[in-house]
């Protein structure tokens, strides 16, 4: 009988295998988690599960998402395009109704096409079901987000019907394991600010989660990121994300372990990522470096010479690397087929070849998509990242950025509210008039300014660089088919943007 309890948790996790000559695929993926782990240098947090799989997997401290907002980055993951190639511009749910155009090609549909065996346990949240179709299904669409996404035992034992459901077929198989943790809580509720008192065994009526041995931090314990105030609210904040690190923790070695005892650890890939970056002012839903980066690992069985090594300056990885890798994994061709008129090709690259000895130029930029997080947030974002710059655009500059409700209504932000009122002593990085009202362009030398504090757009010693990347970044753009692309100061009609004032004349434009 299934373990059940109330929770919600995402994590996405993909694993290869080559038993019998079967190449299987295992992904994990994380809901808004960060960097909080032993692996990536947090010497305050317990995470002994992610750190031995760092320990056996290739580990990129240059990953970076698409897009940082849920169900467009789970768009991307499972397609390989950018949001406003696959039409996911928003979240899926409720009011928002946001969802991919009919006619993408999805990675379970391509796997499926070419006799894979593919599951989904946890957090799907992308729409339509027509397009991110998988054979086996344990979702929330069936089960509340809590039960399937943060019960470590109840995903366990439907991962084990997986994989023991695997071992009697002859086909390969990709399972994507989606954790609901670390993503913040319904706010006002008994489960906590981040559902850690979920399934705890200490807390009354929140049932217990047998597989789930609670780590429990005090405000002393936890170390804060640069990118927030170090204030008694936030603290305490962070120590109760702490808490839910460790269910997503223990539930990462559960997974693993099922794995290990169907027999298929010694033959498949895993890829382990996350979403975006962990739900706090100037991270989540933002593509300044703390929502735009995240933790990537990739471990192949057949590259164990690779195994414990760091990519720290010379590689990136990105979340749309992660559908061409499994393809080129499975050694399955993207299938041609076009979307509103234009063929559609990948721009990401596969991560195997990262494992190669000298992996090649492939790997020195990566792009980033924003439309909208909630229907209301409104605020499309073009951004070209490479090691040592960064450029962000930002075509709605004009208006506030907008907030997120589970960034607005949490301690660490209500916090910064408070004290910008009442004036008194912030100890941010930033102030809320920064936060909200920004540059159209922000060009960002990270060698110098890694905290992206100074906007050199407008520096004449960097017209050059900025003026390169554009031309960079507006080519990517043409190429995935971006309908925003002339925005705000153009008009696109047909494959031309037009001027946005009366003296312009057709004819005029620019082939973008």
């Amino acid at each position: 009988m299934k373990a059940i309890v109330t929770a919600t948790v995402f994590v996405l996790f993909w694993f290869t295998c080559v038993s019998d000559g079967k190449r299987n695929v295992l992904v994990l993926l994380g809901d808004d988690v960060g960097f909080q782990f032993g692996c990536y240098g947090n010497q305050k947090i317990r995470s002994p599960h992610v750190d031995a799989l760092a320990k056996r997997s290739l580990l990129f401290k240059n990953g970076f998402t698409s897009v940082s907002s849920c169900s467009p980055s789970r768009s991307v993951v499972l397609t390989g395009l950018p949001v406003h190639q696959n039409g996911q511009y928003g979240l899926a749910h409720d009011v928002h109704h946001f969802q991919s155009f009919d006619e993408v090609q999805s990675l379970p549909l391509i796997l499926a096409s070419h006799g894979i065996r593919t599951g989904l346990i946890g957090k799907k949240h992308v729409k339509p079901d027509t397009v991110y179709k998988f054979e086996v299904e344990v979702t929330e669409e069936e089960y509340s987000i809590n039960q399937v996404g943060r019960n470590i035992t109840f995903m366990k034992e439907h991962v084990r019907d997986f994989l023991e459901a695997s071992r009697n077929d002859t086909r390969p198989f990709m399972l994507y394991i989606g954790i609901h943790d670390i993503h913040r809580c319904d706010t006002g509720g008994k489960l906590g600010d981040f559902c850690e008192k979920f399934g705890d065994g200490t807390s009354p009526g929140t049932g217990v989660i047998p597989d789930w041995k609670p780590e429990v931090y005090t405000p002393e314990d936890v170390e804060v990121p640069y990118f927030l105030p170090d204030t008694p609210a936030t603290r305490q904040d962070l120590a109760n994300m702490y808490k839910t690190y460790s269910r997503f923790d223990q539930g990462v070695g559960l997974f693993l372990r099922e794995l290990e005892n169907a027999g298929f650890a010694d033959d498949t890939l895993v890829l382990f990522t996350s979403d975006n970056g962990i739900p706090f002012p100037l991270a989540k839903t933002n593509l300044y470096d703390p929502g735009q980066g995240e933790p990537f690992m990739i471990s192949s069985p057949y590259q164990r010479d690779t195994w414990g090594k760091v990519k720290t300056t010379e590689l990136m990885a990105s979340t749309m690397d992660i559908l061409p890798t499994i393809l080129d994994w499975f050694q399955i061709q993207y299938p041609k087929y076009s979307l509103n008129g234009q063929a559609v090709q990948l721009t990401g690259k596969s991560l195997l070849k990262a494992l190669a000895p000298n992996p090649g130029p492939a790997f020195d930029l990566v792009f980033s998509s924003h439309v909208f997080h909630e229907v209301t947030m409104y605020y499309p974002m073009r951004v070209i990242r490479t090691m040592g710059m960064k450029l962000i655009h930002n075509l709605n500059y004009r208006a506030p950025y907008p907030m997120a409700t589970d960034l607005y209504l949490n301690p660490t932000f209500l916090d910064i509210l408070n004290r910008t009122e009442s004036g008194e002593t912030l100890p941010w990085i930033t102030t809320l008039d920064k936060y909200y009202f920004r540059d159209e362009w922000q060009l960002f030398n990270l060698t110098s300014d890694p905290y992206e504090q100074m906007n050199m757009a407008d520096a004449p010693e960097y017209h050059d660089v900025i003026t390169s990347m554009q031309t960079t970044l507006n080519a990517w753009l043409v190429e995935t088919d971006d309908t925003w692309r002339c925005l705000p100061a153009g008009e696109l009609e047909g494959n031309t943007c037009y001027p946005l004032y009366n003296g312009g004349k057709k004819g005029m434009g620019r082939n973008k």
